[in-house]
Formats: structure tokens, C-alpha cells, sequence
């Protein structure tokens, strides 16, 4: 009897570890390999879609050989991406695999209880063997207990089955999934297969594009310094607009100043008197929920950070760094900042203060930050349009229309004008991103770092 007591014991224990559930893996990293793939995909459709209307001029120029280079930087970053959606399917393959094989084993084992069980039940089938062990009982009590121990033992057995039905279950569900992901990883070899025939492609394309221009660089060479003049004529309107916007409000801050001085004066000729209205207690503006006090000015800092207001604008703009919006909701950098060669010669050199987005003809430019409207002006035969944020300063360049004037406040993402074209026909808006140093001067910064996605 204790025999039997032992094992469905044993049993019952079992049962409950096999019913422990299992965490499923995550597939969290392969679906941000799946949208990534179609996001880059996107932009080559984009890019090809672009090239079919530059190519509508039979002479190879700088904007299709950009355009060229960038969907095959695109093609490459592709590529790459499926290969790491094969190498993650492949994890999960080894993993399935693994599940399959331990299930399998739990199968088995499930198998060898539930005969166990039944070889114990045939030992103790015959009814007089269950009412013998019924009325040895020593008591009432005792004999309840063996009734219950039955009809446990009844529903052990019945949970055994189930156990053993769920995991064929369970296996037949991985066999599936396994099956699945191994279709996947064929559907991906084949795309992959493709996308490595057209990056070839692409490669003899671009290579063909960089012949047709071949033997320009002397012309390159001209077009260079044209830009190189015409960017520095640009520049130094924008200098003056900074300067201007600094001596305003350096202007501001003594005006201010003298007001402050002259009611502490007053204060202390009077000291009975109530605080009047200008009083020192009541000259500092609020400070937004949040923002700490700004300490003393220094002499050689930049007159922008006189007032909360400046300080918590610029505090949020650089808060924003690597997450701001593109000043054109779709499109690629055609020329980075900073100093470069051009891809056809390095003996032409390109010195850019921001960057050159090709994007959608008439395409709506928005400010990528709230502030304010510094100036509106035309250089060079380009509309342009300034923006201030504390002492940061947005600059966008080449704009066939503008919808904003000077002194207005805007909000993030509000549009301010449509792009142009560049000498080339190609839709571009140069966006540049200036910080003034006060005395210092003011410095190009480069835009790559503070725009997050195109959006």
C-alpha cells in the first residue's frame, strides 16, 4: 500500500512540473530588421523613381551621379540588413529545433508514466482487490482517504492524457513555426540573391555615370569656386543678421539694466515706501516650470542668454540634439558638411557649412524647432529664410516661395516656404545650423548630428 502512496506521489509531482508553461522568445529584433529593410527599400524605389526623371536628360550631370551613389550606398545597407535577418532566422531555426528535441524527450517520458500508470492499474484491476483495499481501512476516516486516493489516481490518469495530447501538440505547433521560418530564410536567400545581382548593377551604373563626367574637372573646378564665393557671400549675411540680433539684444539687456538700477535707487532713497512696480523684487521674469535660475552674465558671453525665456529655448533646442525633424518631410543628403573632395576628382574640393537635401520638386520646408523669424532675405538669387532659437540659429537655404516674415514666432514643423531648384534642376534646400559665441563669433555646426529621421 505505501508502495502505491509513493507513486502516485511521484506522479502527481511530475504532472505538476510538466504543466510548468515556457516563455516564448521574443521576435522583437527581427521585426525591427523587417521595417528597416522596408524603409531602406522605400528609399531606393524613391531614388530609383528620381533617377528615371534626371535621366530624361540624356547628359550625365553631378546630380545623377549623386543620386547613383546614394542608392547604392542603400543597395549595400540592404543587403547587409537581410543578412542579418538570416542570421537572426537562423537562431531561431537552431532554437525550434532545440524545443522540438526537448519536447520530444518530455513526449517519451510523458509515454513511460502514463504506462506505468496503466501497468498499476492492471496489477489492481479486479473490483475485489479495490474493495479489499477499501474496507482494510482502520476507520471511517481512513477509508474516505482511500476513496479519495482513487478517484485522484482516476484524474491523474486523465490529466496524464491530456498532458500527453497537449505536448504532440505542442510539437506538431513548433514543427510549423520551424517550417515557417525555414520558408523565410529561402524567401530572404532569394531577395538576397536579387539584391546582390542588382547592387552589380548599380556599380557598372555608377561607374558608367563617373566616365560621362570624366575630363570635367576643370569645369568641376570653376563650379567649386563659383559656390565657394557665392557660400561666402551667403555667410556673411548671415553674420551680419547674428551680429544684428546680438547688438538688439545687448541693447535690450542695458535698457533693462538701467530700469533695474533705477528702481533699487529709488528703494533705497525710500525704504519705508511699498515696492513700486519696477522694484528689484519684481524685474525677473518667471522662469518656465523646471528650468534653473541663469547665473550672472559674463562679460564675454553671448548677449542671447540675457532672459529665461533665451536660456530655455536654447537649453531645449540642444535637448532635442539627434531628434529633430528634417527640414523636408522625404528625401537624402546629396552633400554632407565640412570640407570633402568631389567623387569625380580629388583635386576639387568641397567646403559645405551644412548640408544639401535632395528631396520631392515644390516640396514644403518646415522649421525643425519653434522660434523666431530672424530675417527673410534673398542672396545669390535664393530666397532664404533664418530662424532663432535662443542663440542657435536655422538657416534654410534655396526656397522658390517663403510664408513667414521676420519678428514672427513659429512652432515646430510649421511650413515656412517651398524648395527650389538648383542650377542642375534638381530639387535641393541647403539647411544649415549656426551657434553664436556672443564676441566670440558664430560657428557652422553640422546638421547630421541634430536631425533624427527624414519624417
Amino acid at each position: 500500500m505505501r508502495k502505491a502512496v509513493l507513486f502516485l506521489c511521484l506522479m502527481l509531482t511530475l504532472a505538476a512540473i510538466a504543466q510548468q508553461s515556457q516563455q516564448p522568445s521574443g521576435l522583437y529584433t527581427k521585426a525591427q530588421l523587417e521595417a528597416k529593410r522596408k524603409e531602406i527599400q522605400d528609399a531606393i524605389n524613391e531614388t530609383e523613381h528620381e533617377l528615371d526623371e534626371i535621366k530624361k536628360n540624356k547628359n550625365a550631370t553631378m546630380s545623377q551621379l549623386r543620386a547613383l551613389q546614394y542608392k547604392l550606398a542603400q543597395r549595400q545597407t540592404l543587403i547587409a540588413n537581410i543578412n542579418e535577418e538570416i542570421g537572426s532566422i537562423d537562431e531561431d531555426i537552431k532554437s525550434s529545433s532545440k524545443e522540438i528535441g526537448s519536447l520530444k524527450q518530455k513526449l517519451e517520458l510523458e509515454k513511460i508514466h502514463y504506462a506505468q500508470s496503466l501497468r498499476y492499474s492492471y496489477e489492481s484491476r479486479s473490483s475485489y482487490d479495490i474493495l479489499a483495499f477499501l474496507f482494510s481501512s482502520a476507520d471511517f476516516n481512513d477509508a474516505m482517504r482511500r476513496m479519495k486516493y482513487l478517484r485522484q489516481f482516476r484524474e491523474f490518469r486523465r490529466q496524464q492524457v491530456d498532458q500527453i495530447r497537449q505536448t504532440q501538440s505542442q510539437i506538431g505547433h513548433k514543427i510549423e513555426d520551424l517550417n515557417k521560418q525555414k520558408s523565410e530564410k529561402d524567401n530572404l536567400l532569394v531577395s538576397q540573391k536579387s539584391q546582390s545581382q542588382a547592387l552589380m548593377s548599380d556599380v557598372q551604373e555608377t561607374n558608367q555615370a563617373m566616365q560621362d563626367l570624366k575630363g570635367k574637372e576643370a569645369q568641376l573646378q570653376r563650379e567649386a569656386e563659383k559656390n565657394r564665393k557665392t557660400a561666402a557671400r551667403i555667410n556673411h549675411e548671415i553674420q551680419l543678421i547674428i551680429n544684428r540680433e546680438i547688438e538688439a539684444a545687448q541693447k535690450r539687456a542695458q535698457e533693462e539694466e538701467k530700469k533695474r538700477l533705477a528702481a533699487a535707487n529709488a528703494n533705497k532713497a525710500n525704504p519705508t515706501a511699498p515696492p513700486k512696480p519696477g522694484g528689484t523684487k519684481t524685474t525677473e521674469p518667471a522662469r518656465p516650470a523646471g528650468a534653473t535660475k541663469p547665473a550672472a552674465p559674463k562679460a564675454e558671453e553671448p548677449a542671447l542668454l540675457m532672459t529665461p525665456t533665451d536660456v530655455a529655448l536654447a537649453s531645449n533646442f540642444e535637448g532635442n540634439r539627434g531628434k529633430m525633424y528634417w527640414p523636408v518631410a522625404q528625401g537624402y543628403i546629396s552633400d554632407h558638411f565640412g570640407k570633402h573632395t568631389s567623387p569625380l576628382s580629388k583635386y576639387v574640393e568641397v567646403n559645405n557649412d551644412g548640408i544639401d537635401i535632395r528631396t520631392a520638386a515644390h516640396a514644403a520646408v518646415r522649421a525643425v524647432f519653434e522660434g523666431t523669424v530672424s530675417s527673410v532675405f534673398t542672396a545669390e538669387g535664393s530666397k532664404i529664410v533664418m530662424i532663432q532659437h535662443g542663440n542657435y540659429f536655422t538657416v534654410y537655404n534655396n526656397l522658390a516661395t517663403t510664408q513667414v516674415s521676420t519678428g514672427q514666432h513659429v512652432s515646430t514643423l510649421q511650413s515656412i516656404g517651398t524648395v527650389a531648384e538648383n542650377d542642375e534642376g534638381e530639387p535641393m534646400i541647403k539647411f544649415q545650423i549656426w551657434k553664436s559665441a556672443g564676441k566670440k563669433g558664430s560657428t557652422p555646426l553640422n546638421p547630421e548630428l541634430w536631425l533624427g529621421k527624414a519624417r
